[in-house]
């Protein structure tokens, strides 16, 4: 675990000092910054393998933070946890559109929980790694390789939008994608269509993975996920 780097995004510093204390003592390696912009650029230096990013953070906003991480190559895949004094659904959703993996509110009343979402975190990152030829996930099996798809080992007919559609959802279960996302994703960045389109292919999707059709959830007001 020594080799694990979290970036810990907090500009109150008892907090700071709290999970920093903590995330030592379980054996990371930790680096700090107190606003959003510090963030930015810590993350582009260091490559944590996990963000623990607050939300309410001056110069940058957590969730700005969030979408720069993303939509920089360089650390497009870093785990991020969010901590927010926000326990609304509504703020919840919005991180998790902006690429959050996970989402913890605060005040955090168990470090041996938070810990635990970590490590939950970086388990998932090794089922779903991107090298993996393969995705396993409650039944529905993806073979980019072979580019076949089964549940509960039935052969499923897709489409190629369809099959790229599944794969990016099942990688990532339980983080929901906006439909600008998952266009880019089934369809390739440079297709012009609305996003509403996305959910044509959803549907079809659905039909036919039978049974299994409702392990893709809809977000309301953002997009998909796949049942985490």
């Amino acid at each position: 675990m020594a080799t694990t780097k979290v970036l810990v995004v907090e500009d109150y510093a008892p907090l700071a000092d709290s999970l920093e204390y903590q995330l030592k003592r379980a054996g990371y390696e930790v680096t700090r910054a107190s606003d959003g912009r510090e963030a930015v650029n810590l993350a582009k230096l260091t490559l944590p393998d996990v963000i623990i990013l607050d939300v309410d953070l001056p110069v940058l906003s957590g969730i700005d933070v969030c979408r720069l991480v993303r939509n920089d190559p360089s650390t497009k895949d870093t785990l991020i946890l969010m901590l927010s004094a926000m326990g609304e659904e509504s703020d919840q959703v919005v991180g998790f559109a902006m690429g959050a993996d996970d989402y913890v509110v605060k005040p955090v009343e168990s470090y041996k929980v938070l810990l635990q979402r970590l490590k939950a975190l970086l388990r998932r990152r090794e089922r779903v790694s991107e090298d993996s030829e393969q995705v396993l996930h409650q039944g529905v099996m993806v073979d980019r390789r072979r580019f076949t798809v089964t549940v509960n080992e039935q052969s499923l007919n897709l489409t190629k939008s369809e099959f790229k559609l599944l794969e990016t959802l099942i990688r990532q279960p339980g983080r929901a994608f906006a439909r600008a996302e998952l266009v880019d994703a089934a369809l390739g960045e440079d297709t012009m269509v609305l996003d509403r389109t996305i959910d044509v292919h959803v549907r079809a999707l659905r039909k036919k993975m039978g049974e299994a059709a409702d392990l893709i959830e809809t977000v309301r007001g953002v997009g998909y996920k796949f049942r985490e």
